[in-house]
């Protein structure tokens, strides 16, 4: 299966991305084709084996529409290529500018003429004593030769500016594909070839046809047309500016050390094993991991958080972050498309270039809509030509109703509202991989919670340090973290981590034992240290006979402890999910260290707001019952599956699924992935390094559940936008071309002008812009 990227050029409306769509997706070979309108970007999946890549392309040109690939198989491209077309991006937005400047001076030259156009034709006709004066030589009663002819030189320049929906439009119709500019040019072509039949019967002697001249209609219709067709250009590159800031975050330069020399290179050049240097306030150009020095970095690009990350020798540094205080060395190893930075580019593109299931309403409408319209129109000037016999009166019926018909609104709907969406969402550290994932994510009314790494930390750590007597509590840590440097266990390295944030120097040892599954015994400073769960402290006979012990608080727990822990202080630290390690210093318990994976700050916090929105949340893990609902009370969750294996976390998602709940599944993404799939949504969540999880709809940047309310809110905000984009783009056509048509003229109501009808069709596709763009101003 091959995936190629196309930018396709010459697209105007809904009806072209759909003539696009239909005519490619029709090929044998082609399993899938989506064209995003506002980001002119064909995504095309292709069995190789069926069609090849230049049959493809042929068929692109044969349909009329230009096209430049932009993205193909990853694994033909090198990693120079892949940088290469990340700045694809930036000459993606440059000729967006281009073209806002070439539409804008088009319009301006269009309304140049336009208004003495207007001046000519209509001056005379305002009502209310305004009516303007003419000079006598082009005066419509004086010289009506001259008046035709002034219109006609005036309105020349007018429609050659405008030659664009001309070629396009009428190469469409003989594709049989009309579309926008079809209608456009259909419409003013017949208001300017009537006129110059209206200025040749003046020329022969007939002044009364000076008064059925459209020079003006058409005029008119093309500049309000380029006007509204740079405030699209406008708001589309608006639309897209998520990947503008994106690319912008990105360094264009790393200094690296080549031959013992520092070197300034472009990032392209930059290869994997690379020694790089970093200094204060410089932003990282690839991602790696730091050999020497240590700093702090604003990683808050990549998840959403402001406060600077510790970075010092084996730690990770991704691309576009920013070095805050140190001076340090990494080692590159992952470049150009392969680093984090670049897949969530890729990731956003993906999403921004998909169509959401709701964006099919519009593509069924809009591929029939335009040939509908044709026969509405030509329906519509007979009649009234029949019905009048004025020719005048049926050609402004018919130019009217192609004027308004045009289907701009209904393309710009859905595509541009998931732009946005995906965009804002990109902001807030929430990767939405697909038009899809945005859509169903509103519906979700049940969020299973995976409890390690996801609720939690991941890792254990210590929460208490329990001692007995005159035994320091920072002594008793200092000496079972010296003794556990010998061990690989995690709740070792979670102990020797609590004695480092107190800065506590680590002793020699000697005589280091390790007892599977029970503890560890060795010497430290002289001390017999043992240290491990109560079959340990049985083995080695800690506290036989010592009665002063068993009357302490200590010693109850032991004496609890090997009585099935039916203790106080068992209980406690049973309920609250820690687990204790037992300590004793030649052959006395002192102490127990008790050791947790700890809650992370925000999972309370995003359970409380998903419980706001009415969602059930319902935790999943493999841990024991008691554990299980120890972190249940600390988040709040009322919903606990414990003691689930990972291969069967699926099996219970689908269960849910199965009682008609529409369920979201937030793991790690790893020992998860079967359930994130098995889900309706998937959320991975992570610190920046999954970003590419397969198994994933959306990816999480951030390091806590709070992206997971954010999402579902996003995705009702956006799914409430493209609703009212959609109701007011059909509500518009399907009340403007009746009253075009002159329904309303026939129970005696005002027939529309051709002029307000270009004005209507423009506002309309500026307004579901304008709708679309208020996305930005969402907030979590």
């Amino acid at each position: 299966m091959e995936k190629y990227v196309y930018r396709v050029s010459g697209m105007t409306c809904a009806a072209c991305s759909a003539r696009v769509e239909k005519a490619v997706g029709g090929l044998d070979g082609v399993v899938s084709c989506v064209v995003n309108l506002p980001a002119e970007r064909m995504t095309v999946e292709v069995d190789a084996s069926v069609l090849r890549k230049d049959s493809l392309e042929a068929e692109i040109s044969k349909i009329g529409y230009g096209f430049e690939e932009i993205g193909g198989h990853e694994s033909k491209v090198s990693d120079a290529a892949k940088a290469s077309d990340e700045d694809a991006v930036d000459k993606h937005q440059q000729r967006k500018d281009k073209e806002v400047k070439t539409l804008r001076l088009k319009f301006i030259i269009a309304a140049a003429f336009c208004l003495p156009l207007l001046y000519i034709s209509m001056g005379h006709m305002l009502p209310f004593g305004l009516s303007l004066p003419l000079p006598e030589f082009i005066h419509h009663h004086h010289a009506p030769l001259n008046f035709a002819l002034a219109q006609f030189i005036l309105t020349a320049p007018i429609v050659a500016v405008g030659y664009r929906f001309y070629v396009v439009g009428f190469r469409a119709i003989w594709l049989r594909a009309p579309n926008m500019d079809s209608l456009i040019a259909m419409g003013t072509s017949a208001a300017v070839v009537y006129s110059l039949y209206a200025t040749f019967r003046v020329m022969t002697g007939y002044p009364e046809y000076a008064e059925r001249l459209y020079h003006e209609t058409a005029g008119v219709i093309i500049a309000l047309i380029l006007l509204g067709k740079t405030l699209e250009a406008v708001s589309t590159g608006k639309a897209s500016e998520a990947i503008k800031k994106l690319m912008g975050l990105r360094p264009k330069t790393a200094v690296v050390v080549r031959d013992g020399q520092e070197v300034e290179i472009p990032i392209a050049d930059v290869i994997v094993d690379d020694v790089v240097l970093l200094k204060p306030g410089g932003k990282i150009p690839v991602d790696g991991v730091v050999i020497e020095g240590a700093t702090s970095v604003d990683e808050s690009m990549l998840t959403g958080e402001s406060m600077p990350v510790s970075k010092s020798p084996d730690d990770k540094v991704y691309t576009a972050t920013i070095n805050i205080n140190g001076f340090v060395k990494f080692r590159a190893d992952k470049v150009g498309a392969d680093t984090a930075f670049a897949q969530i580019v890729k990731l956003v593109e993906d999403a921004q270039g998909s169509k959401a299931p709701i964006a099919k309403i519009a593509d069924r409408v809009s591929g029939i809509f335009v040939p509908i319209v044709f026969c509405i129109a030509v329906v519509a000037f007979i009649g009234w030509f029949i019905a009048t016999g004025d020719v005048t009166f049926a050609l402004t019926v018919f130019i009217s109703v192609l004027v308004i018909a045009c289907p701009c609104a209904l393309g710009l709907a859905t595509p541009t509202a998931i732009m946005v969406g995906t965009g804002k969402g990109a902001e807030n550290g929430i990767l939405i991989k697909s038009g899809e994932a945005l859509e169903t994510a509103h519906r979700i009314d049940t969020v299973v919670l995976d409890k390690t790494g996801t609720i939690t930390e991941g890792k254990p750590e210590v929460t208490d340090v329990i001692t007995l007597g005159e035994v320091d509590k920072n002594r008793l840590l200092q000496l079972i973290a010296s003794a556990q440097q010998g061990s690989q266990h995690p709740l070792g390295d979670a102990i020797i981590r609590a004695a480092k944030v107190l800065d506590l120097s680590m002793l020699s040892f000697q005589d280091f034992e390790s007892h599977a599954g029970r503890g560890i015994t060795c010497r430290v400073d002289d001390i017999v240290v043992v240290a491990g769960n109560i079959k340990l402290m049985d083995e080695k006979h800690i506290n036989e006979g010592e009665d002063c012990i068993s009357e302490s608080v200590v010693g109850e727990a032991l004496q609890a402890a090997r009585n099935d822990g039916e203790g106080a202080l068992a209980d406690r630290l049973a309920d609250e999910g820690k687990t204790p390690v037992y300590v004793a210093l030649d052959g006395k318990l002192v102490g127990i260290i008790a050791i947790a994976d700890v809650v992370k700050p925000g999972s309370a916090g995003a359970v409380e707001k998903l419980n706001g929105m009415g969602i059930e949340v319902v935790m999943i893990t493999g841990d024991h019952k008691r554990t299980a609902a120890a972190i249940a009370k600390q988040t709040g969750i009322l919903n606990v599956l414990s003691e689930v294996l990972p291969q069967d976390k699926a099996n219970e998602v689908k269960s849910l699924q199965a009682e008609n709940k529409k369920t979201a599944m937030v793991g790690d993404g790893i020992n998860d992935a079967p359930a994130l799939v098995q889900a309706d949504i998937g959320i991975a969540i992570g610190s920046g390094t999954d970003v590419a999880m397969e198994s994933a709809d959306i990816v999480l940047m951030h390091s806590d559940l709070s992206g997971v309310p954010t999402a579902i809110k996003l995705s009702k905000a956006t799914l409430r936008n493209i609703k009212q984009n959609l109701f007011w783009a059909f509500a518009y056509n399907v009340a403007g071309i009746p009253i075009a048509a002159g329904v309303l003229f026939i129970f005696g109501g005002p027939l529309l002008s051709p002029v307000i009808a270009a004005a209507a069709m423009c506002l309309s596709s500026v307004s579901v812009l304008a709708n679309a763009l208020r996305l930005k101003r969402f907030r979590a």
